[in-house]
């Protein structure tokens, strides 16, 4: 009878934690129905040849040095969407290209700002474009 008792209290064990499994692997199912984000659309302009383009950033330390410190001031303000911390930044001899899409146009105001912190006004023109959540 004991023999018995614990064969059925596996065999419910094992029933559970397939039950489990499988209500996991129907919750990623459903997580893979959702549309990956697209920045397609965006990335279209990149095509244009007289616009830059990040493939484009100099490769010369001064406009390095530019990058690396507007990304640095970017990432650091955590109150900046995933949006807004991923913009482009493109420096090319000492100018400043910002492009990609915001939340809000404070945050596109905010990340301008950066970048004409370390480089000047006349120096940064934004092609940054404000893009709401839907």
């Amino acid at each position: 009878m004991k023999v018995e008792m614990k064969s059925m209290m596996r065999l419910f064990g094992i029933g559970c934690l397939l039950m489990g499994f499988m209500a996991v692997a129907q919750a990623q199912d459903s997580s893979a129905q959702q549309p990956a984000p697209d920045n397609t659309k965006m990335n279209k302009g990149d095509s244009n040849l007289s616009q830059p383009t990040a493939d484009q950033q100099k490769d010369n330390r001064s406009d390095r040095d530019i990058t690396h410190q507007i990304r640095k001031s970017i990432m650091q303000d955590k109150s900046l969407s995933i949006y807004a911390h991923n913009v482009k930044v493109i420096s090319q001899d000492g100018m400043v290209t910002l492009k990609g899409p915001v939340r809000s146009d404070e945050e596109k105001q905010t990340i301008e700002q950066k970048a004409v912190d370390i480089v000047g006004k006349d120096k940064v023109f934004s092609e940054l474009a404000v893009k709401p959540k839907q």
